[in-house]
């Protein structure tokens, strides 16, 4: 199986993570999400490090949709250069498979 990957990024509220969830699946750039929060987090920031409470977004979607929801989650963020990252999912059940490509397509 390949073509799906995970996708995440952080924000500092739940409700920031919620718009930007919820635009994405709309948009129909991912087929499903949940948020996570929040969790601690030390960091580096325009070269100093800093501590703060962020909210993790994961989604689900195609290679293909990939690039429209980078683009979108970019856009969309609160913050200037946000880590937006993608992890393959290399196994699944072939009926949830075709779910995702159904619904991003």
């Amino acid at each position: 199986m390949t073509g799906y990957l995970q996708v995440s990024t952080t924000v500092d509220s739940r409700d920031a993570a919620m718009n930007l969830l919820r635009s994405a699946v709309r948009a129909k750039l991912a087929a499903s999400g949940q948020v996570f929060g929040p969790a601690q987090s030390v960091f580096w920031h325009e070269g100093e490090i800093g501590e703060g409470e962020e909210w993790q977004i994961f989604l689900r979607t195609t290679v293909e949709r990939y690039p429209d929801l980078e683009a979108h989650l970019i856009s969309e963020h609160p913050w200037n250069n946000p880590e937006v990252t993608f992890t393959s999912i290399d196994g699944g059940s072939a009926p949830y498979s075709e779910w995702l490509s159904k619904t991003t397509a």
